[in-house]
């Protein structure tokens, strides 16, 4: 069974850096792309990374950038430069899906972590 488990979130101040993981088990990265989500109060979950089975990563936030560790089974995001709209629940997620694509719709993602809180505020 696959299953997700984000760490990383926490108070950051503005203009500081957060690194959320996502450990991954009952499947190779290699076989999967991993997107990042976030969902803000009052707010439509909205993607903001992903990275494709054969690594190739995609970011909407220049200031966010999405890696994995294949040997670990984890998914990285690296966010810097933070403010205090980035402050949300971010989720990781997985599709079995081969190749350089991975989709930033999460209506593509049929497996889901528990998602950790992030703030940003003085």
């Amino acid at each position: 069974q696959l299953q997700l488990v984000e760490s990383g979130g926490g108070l950051v101040q503005p203009g500081g850096s957060l690194r959320l993981s996502c450990a991954v088990s009952g499947s190779s990265l290699t076989d999967l792309a991993i997107g990042w989500f976030r969902q803000a109060p009052g707010k439509e979950r909205e993607g903001v990374a992903c990275i494709s089975a054969d690594g190739n990563d995609f970011s909407t936030k220049g200031r966010f950038t999405i890696s994995r560790d294949n040997a670990k089974n984890t998914v990285f995001l690296q966010m810097i430069m933070m403010k205090p709209e980035d402050t949300a629940v971010y989720y990781c997620a997985a599709v079995q899906m081969l190749g350089v694509y991975c989709p930033l719709s999460d209506r593509e993602y049929p497996y889901w972590g528990q998602g950790t809180q992030v703030t940003v505020s003085s």
